[in-house]
């Protein structure tokens, strides 16, 4: 799959999520009254808004990143970068059978 497709499987998903989570959280909780670690937070609400969006965006992308790090095929793990003429000699997958030990 191609990196600029990885990436939109990515992070489209998580924005979605972003948005949701974000609304549903200041829903419940007022940015005003938010206390992290037993300091209260200074900050403007749409900053608190825009921290809270960026903060659930990364919780996302971090949890769908993993997923597609988890489903590659044993194939896509074990491929070997280099073409079959450039592999070290003793290497079973090598093109020229002299090479081999």
């Amino acid at each position: 799959m191609p990196t600029a497709q990885r990436l939109i499987n990515i992070l489209w998903p998580s924005f979605i999520a972003a948005g949701v989570a974000t609304a549903v959280f200041f829903t419940l909780f007022d940015p005003m009254e938010l206390h992290v670690l037993g300091h209260h937070v200074e900050v403007a609400r749409t900053a608190a808004y825009s921290i809270g969006f960026f903060g659930f965006w990364l919780l996302g992308a971090l949890s769908s990143g993993l997923t597609c790090f988890f489903q590659r095929s044993s194939a896509e793990v074990n491929r070997c970068p280099l073409p079959a003429v450039e592999r070290p000699a003793g290497c079973p997958k090598r093109e020229d059978p002299s090479a081999s030990c």
